[in-house]
């Protein structure tokens, strides 16, 4: 006689053991019919899952959360179903969810064409209005075997022949299609209302450039048809905003093949960088910081001690020079506590703040460098904390506002932040953790931020902190992380002198708040589609004259904008002053200062702004102020 406790909760009593369906059933007709999966004590299940004991559940609607999982899920086998129904030779593998959809991989005898992909999403149609039931059975593994075996899916059973003997498996079917999966799926393929698949790609089997390739087709799922053209839509417009071709436009950088995944920085978009970084150092010399700067090569033997050698060597790039062997650093954490070793250092001098714009090259697998936002060559807005146990939750906090007052001033206010706790696989006592964990999730608390815990997502040497922006397509970035840190500094036998004479260890911090400063710029002109805040445009004001008449007179105002410290610049061209608006308006600069024969006489600058805003004639003294309130302001809303 199980008794069920609902999110609410109120509670029902069973006379047996009772389903999700006969769960959501009970409390009503309208959630019967809108049930996709139930959550037992935290857990995702089917609604036919059976609930034996007592339990806390909740029935999983389209409203919550958790329900695009179960369709993406979902959604990947209703393609599978399509794919063989239209290709009976062709073999499935894997299909996961990914990030706003799924795939799946084929292995077929043939190349998928995009009329191919038209068939196949026509057929996900008329499957989905089929409305099959999803059915699941429990299957032992070596069943499992013989019957992808007998159905000649040689790939799945290769999959199931990886997995440990003894091990209890489930398939789920659907009309004549039966895979293998944990699930949860939704009862019925009916309830798959918005689906489209989006690309046709290659793909290893099992991730392995040794192995045969595979054809996987992308796909993205949604609630309803609304949400679904909402993606559509914003996919369309971050086309538009691709920050590759606003560089391209705008003259920021770019790359070529004899240096892949590295940038060639142009004179504006340096201007940008530099901004970022004199931007950053300023506020973090506020903080307590001190920079620093180490060495790109360093001796291999100190990765390994560091254990970067041992968990990350495939993407160390090496270099061999008078029999030895030197890693170009791919992080910058081994080298600050060499520079913390340096000297006798006391519990008085902690906490230690160490930050470097360091040069760092990571060898990415070429396929997946894109633009700005995943390089070889990256520096990041690094620093390393050094303290003592009793600091860390102070200097947690101290940097969550930090990290916020910097993300504010750059127009991102919507953050998503996770704390990712103990791993099955750590090192460290249970007390360690036990405060470390407290120390992050409290700090996060006296910042007033809800967060969401990733339970058994930390690191193994300590629990961290994810900080999630959110763009204006409602994507999210993973930017700023703090990660707390016992081991390396141990292994690299860094201590200090504690207050009873004896040598301790020092917890240390590892934090960054923009993360890849490259990507983060790559993030910065998509948000804003290029026409970044006034403080970041690398060419604030453009003076235009109407005439060789003013010419003079815009050189005048030129030096003084430029003597205020304002990025300005003159166009002199003999060109009619709407070519030279439009254009500088295309080109993403803030203010359009116009000169003629009037302004001349009146010592005034007509206004416009890059909105097309039309400000008038002004005095030179409120046009200065006009444009120093707007680069004070930054990128802030509120």
């Amino acid at each position: 006689m199980p008794m069920i406790t609902l999110p609410d909760g109120s509670q029902k009593q069973f006379d047996n053991a009772v389903t999700i369906a006969e769960i959501a059933a009970s409390i009503g007709p309208g959630l019967a019919k809108a049930a996709l999966a139930g959550k037992v004590d935290g857990k995702l299940v089917d609604t036919s899952y059976l609930v034996e004991t007592n339990a806390h559940v909740s029935i999983i609607t389209e409203k919550d959360p958790e329900a695009l999982e179960v369709i993406r899920h979902s959604s990947a086998h209703l393609l599978a179903q399509a794919v063989k129904e239209l290709f009976p030779s062709a073999q499935v593998t894997i299909g996961p969810v990914v990030e706003d959809g799924f795939y799946y991989d084929f292995a077929f005898e043939r190349s998928f064409t995009p009329e191919d992909l038209a068939r196949i999403e026509e057929k996900m149609q008329e499957l989905a209005k089929k409305d099959y039931p999803v059915t699941r059975t429990v299957i032992s593994r070596n069943e499992a075997i013989k019957y992808f075996h007998s159905i000649g899916e040689i790939y799945k059973a290769k999959i199931i022949e990886s997995i440990p003997e003894n091990e209890v498996l489930t398939l789920y079917q659907q009309g004549n299609f039966i895979d293998l999966c944990r699930g949860p799926h939704v009862p019925s393929t009916g309830k798959l209302k918005a689906f489209k698949l989006m690309k046709l790609a290659g793909a290893y089997w099992r991730g392995d450039q040794n192995n045969e390739m595979l054809q996987r087709i992308y796909g993205t799922a949604w609630t309803d048809k609304k949400a679904l053209e909402q993606y559509i839509k914003n996919l369309e417009e971050a086309e538009k905003r691709d920050h590759r071709k606003i560089a391209k436009n705008l003259d920021l950088f770019h790359l070529q093949e004899e240096a892949p995944g590295m940038i060639f920085w142009h004179p504006n978009g340096w201007t940008i960088y530099q901004q970022i970084k004199q931007y950053i150092s300023q506020c973090i010399k506020e903080k307590g910081y001190e920079e620093v700067s180490s060495p790109q090569l360093v001796d291999l033997e100190l990765w390994k001690k560091s254990g970067h050698w041992s968990n990350f060597n495939e993407e160390m790039f090496t270099v061999e020079s008078e029999n030895r062997t030197y890693a170009i650093k791919p992080m910058n954490c081994p080298c600050h506590i060499q520079i913390f070793k340096q000297g006798l250092r006391s519990y008085r001098d902690l906490p230690v703040r160490f930050a470097e714009f360091g040069g760092l090259h990571r060898n990415e697998p070429s396929g997946s460098m894109h633009g700005l936002m995943r390089v070889r060559q990256l520096v990041q807005d690094d620093a390393h904390i050094f303290c003592t146990e009793d600091q860390l939750q102070e200097e947690a906090s101290h940097f969550i506002r930090l990290l916020l007052d910097v993300y504010k001033d750059f127009g991102f206010n919507d953050i998503s932040v996770r704390l990712a706790t103990r791993p099955d696989k750590r090192v460290g006592s249970d007390e360690q953790w036990d405060k470390a964990e407290h120390a992050l999730s409290q700090s996060l608390k006296l910042a007033g931020l809800d967060f969401e815990v990733r339970a058994k997502e930390g690191a193994f040497y300590g629990p961290k902190i994810e900080f999630h922006l959110k763009d204006c397509l409602n994507r999210m970035w993973q930017c700023g992380t703090l990660q707390l840190d016992y081991v390396m500094p141990a292994h690299l036998e860094a201590y200090y002198i504690d207050e009873d004479s004896s040598k301790k260890v020092p917890v240390m911090l590892h934090r960054a708040i923009l993360g890849s400063m490259e990507r983060f710029i790559g993030i910065l002109i998509e948000h804003y589609a290029g026409k970044l805040p006034v403080w970041l445009a690398p060419t604030q004001a453009v003076i235009m004259n109407i005439t060789d008449r003013q010419v003079e007179y815009t050189e005048d105002l030129l030096s003084i904008l430029k003597k205020q410290g304002i990025r300005a610049k003159s166009d002199l061209r003999n060109e009619k002053i709407g070519f030279k608006i439009r254009e500088h308006t295309l080109q993403c600069v803030p203010f359009l200062l116009v000169v003629g024969d009037r302004e001349v006489e009146t010592r005034t600058i007509a206004v416009r702004t890059q909105q097309g805003a039309d400000l008038g004639s002004m005095p030179i003294d409120k046009c200065l102020d006009l444009i120093k309130e707007a680069i004070a302001r930054k990128g802030r809303t509120d």
